[in-house]
């Protein structure tokens, strides 16, 4: 038997689906950014250099995503392109938060694996975890390229990085969405970009 939806959910629903809409419509005004560091990565990855990305909470499962869909695939059936995240090996990130502070564990990281001309892709909503500053801080020393994804003002993070897209919202949530969409945006662009002739997978 159906039931009758609640109007007040229903009005609830559809107006975050249009906040959400909205906000990554505002991004669309970033589009030469975001075109620019898809342009950095394929470069980064043609010359043999890896991506390293890394984030908090959402914005780990987020650097997570991008990292699987750059050794996977996107659409296409290729060749594995280089990519870690640096928040998936949980023995790594306990040791490194046990023995030298939590505000270490991507750092450290990037000090084991990282090379002059690696890209280090930064996600943070607020721009202002210490973690990540920290990890910048050590993506710089070590000679990579630092790329930020942000929003709201782009806290710390923003001035920090050499290119950086800053979502025009104060809404985690709302940030977060639109952190996806920018990362398979740039999949699709390096993807296409090192790969036009591959076949589609979907």
């Amino acid at each position: 038997m159906a039931t009758r939806t609640d109007p007040g959910l229903k009005s609830l629903v559809a107006a975050q689906l249009e906040e959400s809409a909205s906000v990554i419509k505002a991004t669309a005004a970033q589009a030469d950014a975001i075109a620019e560091i898809g342009a950095l990565l394929t470069r980064t990855l043609r010359a043999g250099n890896k991506i390293l990305t890394f984030g908090n909470g959402g914005s780990a499962c987020d650097a997570h995503n991008f990292a699987d869909e750059l050794v996977g695939r996107f659409r296409r059936n290729r060749p594995p392109l280089a990519a870690i995240a640096l928040t998936v090996n949980s023995a790594d990130l306990t040791s490194i938060a046990n023995d030298f502070g939590y505000e270490h564990v991507f750092s450290r990281q990037l000090e084991a694996h990282a090379k002059p001309g690696d890209a280090a892709v930064a996600i943070s909503t607020s721009g202002n975890s210490p973690n990540v500053l920290k990890a910048v801080e050590s993506a710089k020393r070590l000679g990579l390229t630092t790329i930020g994804l942000t929003g709201g003002t782009g806290g710390k993070l923003r001035p920090m990085v050499d290119h950086c897209v800053c979502v025009p919202s104060t809404a985690v949530a709302r940030i977060q969405e639109a952190h996806i969409t920018i990362i398979q945006i740039l999949c699709e662009l390096v993807e296409s970009a090192l790969y036009p002739d591959a076949p589609c997978a979907h």
